[in-house]
């Protein structure tokens, strides 16, 4: 497989889409770094991919640092002697409406969602433009494709980054260094996301909906694979995953 030996950075990796691709990935014989604010998470995770026979290292990440994402880069060469894909999955979702001025959930949204991919994407970029491949994998969502009502900065992030992946693609493509990228739009999957909603209207909404039709993280983790194990020549740009009983 395509997949096996790949070095891949995962942000977001304490749980949820990042867990599940992690563990997936090192099973097809990735080699994965992991990265969240959570560290006991983190190590659990590690152990459990090492003892099943994967590889994997750690290293407790703010994605909004800068500096941070690129000591990740520099455990990846030091440990598998180099970077082949990474993976921008880390994401919060502390949905209101606009009226309700929640500007500190604002902010934060802006500065993981979009400035933390942006990070990511900065921290990597030198090493593929140099080898003149790679990968950038990252997650936006269906809010990156539709408007709803609750989701206005949430979804502005996420509509973002869907046109900062297919720049990225353009102008890779155009200055023929083939980077490949993969933009992510996971509908409801059943993750920790909906712990950040704190108004109360939108938790209950959403909360319903997600216990109605809500898959588990492994349907994104297959996506990823998926998209990394194609021959080099062929970039998936764009995967979106639905549950099948969602409208």
């Amino acid at each position: 497989m395509a997949v096996q030996n790949k070095v891949v950075i995962i942000t977001g990796a304490s749980s949820g889409i990042g867990a599940a691709t992690a563990r997936l990935l090192a099973q097809n014989g990735a080699k994965v770094v992991l990265a969240a604010r959570r560290e006991s998470q983190l190590q659990q995770l590690q152990q459990q991919i090492t003892q099943s026979g994967g590889e994997a290292v750690y290293q407790v990440t703010d994605v909004r640092q800068p500096e941070e994402m690129h000591a990740l880069v520099e455990l990846a060469k030091k440990h598998f002697q180099g970077v082949d894909v990474i993976f921008n999955n880390a994401g919060i979702m502390p949905n209101s409406p606009i009226s309700a001025l929640q500007t500190n959930d604002w902010n934060n949204m802006i500065d993981i969602n979009l400035k933390g991919v942006l990070n990511g994407i900065a921290a990597v970029m030198p090493i593929f433009t140099k080898q003149k491949s790679g990968h950038i994998i990252t997650t936006s969502s269906i809010a990156g494709l539709k408007s709803f009502m609750g989701c206005g900065v949430y979804g502005a992030t996420k509509f973002a980054v869907r046109n900062l992946m297919e720049v990225i693609r353009q102008e890779s493509a155009t200055e023929q260094t083939n980077i490949r990228t993969t933009t992510l739009y996971p509908a409801a999957i059943n993750t920790e996301l909906l712990q950040s909603i704190s108004d109360a209207n939108v938790l209950q909404s959403m909360t319903q909906l997600y216990n109605q039709v809500g898959i588990s993280p492994e349907a994104i983790a297959r996506a990823v694979n998926f998209a990394i194990e194609q021959p080099e020549d062929t970039n998936i740009s764009e995967l979106t995953i639905y549950p099948t009983k969602q409208a």
